[in-house]
């Protein structure tokens, strides 16, 4: 339809063009280094972000006089344009990997940190209040009851602060890099290579959704008691049986 319509290729390039450039950046190897140091930014900032969320989620959900003097603070730090950040992050951290994970760290680290709160304040206050007339400990209330019943809420954000810890490195290394799909994106921006930035977006599209595809599987194996997880599996095998 591209070429019936005359559409030139620095426009819309035909999809015959943009699997050629995917086979040529992958068979040449010049994506595979921009891969790994783009899936490597992803991936730390990632661990990072959630191990720091989850814990200050915690306190926060924990006490309410943390939560009345930091969580403001914490919104107003959220509120910034990360694209706007950024550029500051390059400066502070330079153009190696650090900047790249810190901006991930910093997009995915908000979603997690509310869901974790949310999580484990909707425990039921009579099952709490059933923990503490037998005598159960804060840290016993926290374990046995208060993390499990958050668990749905937790793995809910790591959904989200996955791919937003991937947007986070690619708006990094737009700004300023040394290698990764980002900035592979804006080099072929200024040669123009319409065909080969499809490409890494394709690419980067496969990216996410493996990635997603990871904290799903990891969902059903944590949450294998969850009654979502139950009708989901249950649910599975009749829609293919239908196929």
């Amino acid at each position: 339809m591209v070429r019936s319509l005359a559409i030139p290729m620095f426009v819309l390039p035909a999809p015959s063009n943009v699997f050629l450039a995917l086979y040529r950046g992958f068979v040449g190897g010049l994506y595979w280094p921009h891969l790994w140091a783009t899936l490597s930014a992803t991936l730390l900032g990632f661990a990072v972000g959630t191990v720091l969320a989850f814990a200050l989620g915690t306190v926060i959900a924990m006490s309410r006089p943390i939560e009345y003097f930091l969580y403001p603070y914490v919104v107003m730090f959220q509120s910034m344009p990360k694209v706007a950040l950024a550029p500051l992050i390059i400066i502070w951290f330079g153009l190696g990997l650090t900047s790249k994970v810190v901006n991930a760290a910093l997009v995915a680290f908000f979603p997690l940190m509310v869901n974790t709160i949310v999580g484990l304040r909707s425990a039921d206050e009579d099952r709490v209040n059933l923990m503490r007339s037998l005598a159960a400990s804060d840290a016993q209330i926290f374990w046995m009851l208060r993390l499990p019943n958050a668990l749905p809420f937790i793995m809910a954000g790591l959904e989200i602060s996955m791919i937003f810890a991937l947007i986070g490195a690619i708006v990094a290394e737009f700004i300023g890099a040394q290698a990764g799909l980002g900035m592979l994106i804006s080099a072929m921006n200024f040669t123009m290579d319409v065909a080969g930035q499809f490409s890494v977006l394709f690419v980067l599209s496969i990216v996410g959704l493996l990635l997603n595809r990871c904290i799903q599987l990891l969902r059903r194996r944590i949450l294998f008691w969850d009654p979502s997880e139950k009708f989901a599996g249950a649910t599975g095998p009749e829609k293919g049986g239908r196929l």
